[in-house]
């Protein structure tokens, strides 16, 4: 009465075997989904790529083929073929960030440290106290400029050097008359630098908006392309509307700067090169251009719209020859059209990777490469824009 029924302990011992085998199966379960996790979310070769993906046939593995956008964008901290490329041009967007930044708090404050510099040289060159001892008497401020000094000279300085010194420089004097002319030009050319007002700088800041735009862009592109068909097919938009941005807009300070004396063709330059952008823009928009036989014609389109600013910097050394402004910036714009020319050349030849596949699948290959000398050619385009404010700013038209 008192003990178990041999029926009992049997339904007992059946429940436990269940009862492991539920645990059992649960745990078969967690593992085939934690190996099928690591089996859908690992890098793939070349030939099991969708043909979305089917780009360079060099870079033989690595790839990240229909990932969920989570594992996308968390990929953007693991290691694959696209690791640099995303990298290279995100870190070059956060730099032009900070020089777009730096450009409109620091540099103007910088170019009118310069101009300072500059006056007080020219001042202690002149050594206008072997001119007249009496000179300083009159007008003191010239031994430390002030803006009220700058203001009596933006008149009429002969009228204000001879009421300073009636005797000296009278009406009948010749002799005396030719020094006052050599001081008259000694001291407007010596206060010229400081009496200016500094140009506009939306070229300048149009440029650099380009270059983020194209940089972000890239790097977005490179990041997300591998989730599908259509977000491929959006973001490599994107990419080639970029470059195109980048190209049009390094042409507005050069092309504005050198000829803002000259509307008509200031105007001329930047409209041409701007509708060439656009048709450029509108044209990698169509559906077959991504496809890799294109490859060189896009590469050859990006170059020629580079190319088509050789006209205004010959132009500009045609006109501005005698100053060194213009041979100085000349210099940066041919280092940054052989950079870009560079980065072209190797994009559509896709060397190294071509002469040893699958070598340079993580590290450097042809994109990569390319990548770098963009943000090289960037950064000397922004030098040269420095050099072209200064330039406008201490000599104006």
């Amino acid at each position: 009465m008192g003990g178990d029924s041999p029926l009992s302990e049997t339904r007992s011992v059946e429940n436990q075997f269940d009862r492991e085998d539920v645990n059992e199966m649960r745990s078969k379960e967690a593992k085939g989904k934690t190996l099928w996790k690591k089996v859908k979310y690992q890098l793939i070769e070349y030939h099991s790529l969708p043909y979305f993906l089917r780009d360079n046939e060099f870079i033989l593995g690595h790839y990240r083929s229909e990932w969920p956008l989570k594992q996308v964008f968390l990929s953007i901290f693991s290691i694959h073929n696209e690791t640099l490329n995303v990298w290279t041009h995100l870190i070059g967007f956060f730099l032009f960030l900070f020089l777009t930044i730096y450009t409109a708090t620091k540099a103007p404050d910088l170019m009118d440290l310069s101009s300072l510099q500059r006056l007080s040289d020219m001042i202690r060159r002149a050594d206008l106290h072997r001119i007249h001892p009496e000179l300083l008497n009159c007008l003191p401020s010239l031994s430390l400029p002030s803006m009220d000094f700058l203001s009596s000279v933006s008149g009429n300085i002969r009228e204000l050097l001879a009421n300073c010194l009636p005797d000296r420089f009278s009406h009948g004097n010749q002799t005396e008359n030719s020094v006052l002319d050599g001081v008259t030009d000694d001291v407007m050319n010596m206060v010229a630098p400081l009496m200016y007002r500094p140009i506009t700088r939306w070229p300048f800041f149009v440029f650099l908006g380009g270059a983020m735009f194209c940089l972000l862009a890239s790097s977005t592109c490179h990041l997300l392309s591998c989730h599908s068909a259509r977000l491929s097919y959006i973001v490599h938009r994107c990419d080639y509307a970029g470059i195109a941005a980048l190209i049009v807009t390094s042409f507005y300070p050069p092309v504005y700067y050198s000829f803002m004396c000259n509307p008509f063709l200031c105007n001329l330059y930047l409209g041409f090169i701007t509708i060439l952008g656009i048709t450029t823009i509108v044209f990698s928009l169509l559906p077959f251009f991504q496809g890799a036989k294109f490859r060189s014609h896009r590469a050859s389109l990006f170059f020629g719209m580079g190319v088509s600013g050789v006209v205004p910097l010959v132009h500009k050394l045609i006109v501005f020859r005698n100053q060194p402004e213009a041979i100085q910036t000349t210099g940066y714009e041919v280092l940054m059209g052989v950079l870009y020319g560079l980065g072209a050349l190797i994009y559509a030849t896709r060397i190294p990777e071509r002469w040893r596949p699958g070598k340079f699948d993580i590290a450097g290959n042809s994109h990569q490469l390319f990548h770098i000398l963009v943000v090289a050619a960037a950064y000397t385009h922004y030098r040269a824009g420095l050099l072209y404010l200064r330039w406008r700013d201490l000599k104006g038209c």
